[in-house]
């Protein structure tokens, strides 16, 4: 797997935590897709609502090679700054449109790059869907699970011309709602159990997941 940047103690501070980092992903092929929209707006009240540091990668424009255990991709231009992003996060929002009731290819793409590197951080949903994208968050949620990722228990569907005006506004005042409690709930618990996963990791107490990151 591509190389992971190990917590160091002064990454930790107990008492008084430092501010989260949480990485958006967007992984539709659309200029101006309403899945990243979504994904903005969460960002947006991520950094001015919640005080969070945030960042984007879109997919569509940062190519990745499709991921080849046999092949050294760390020299790949875009997979450096896809690495140095993830390694960077504390938390992710990962957005994908619903394509035949999965996720984009993209998206799975960038998920098989990695491993360890999303261990002890918690993960939000988004989906564009004309249904409710249930299937597509549930992919993505069973592969972060696979890496010892955290997940949010529920996800955010928008539906298109239903939710947006055509300057890109949210005109569903349901959907604002959620996109506000997803960003809100990412904050708190990403915290959370980001900090506890790196408290475990300096600690010698065996019967933690974490014992194996040491």
């Amino acid at each position: 797997m591509l190389p992971v940047a190990k917590p160091t103690n002064s990454n930790l501070n107990h008492q008084q935590p430092a501010v989260i980092k949480i990485l958006g992903v967007s992984s539709s092929m659309r200029e101006n897709s309403h899945s990243i929209r979504a994904l903005n707006i969460v960002l947006q009240a991520i950094r001015e609502k919640y005080g969070a540091k945030t960042r984007l990668i879109d997919l569509r424009q940062t190519k990745l090679p499709i991921y080849d255990p046999t092949r050294d991709l760390t020299r790949h231009n875009g997979m450096k700054r896809v690495v140095e992003a993830v390694n960077w996060a504390d938390a992710f929002v990962l957005a994908s449109p619903d394509y035949h009731g999965s996720m984009s290819g993209v998206i799975k793409n960038f998920l098989d790059h990695f491993w360890e590197e999303f261990a002890g951080k918690t993960f939000a949903y988004l989906c564009a869907s004309h249904e409710k994208g249930l299937t597509v968050m549930d992919q993505m949620r069973t592969a972060v699970r696979q890496c010892y990722g955290w997940s949010m228990p529920y996800g955010v569907s928008v539906n298109g011309d239903e939710d947006f005006n055509t300057n890109g506004k949210v005109i569903n005042k349901r959907l604002a709602t959620r996109l506000e409690i997803l960003a809100r709930d990412l904050v708190v618990y990403g915290t959370l159990i980001r900090i506890q996963f790196l408290h475990d990791l300096e600690r010698n107490e065996p019967y933690t997941f974490a014992a194996r990151y040491r």
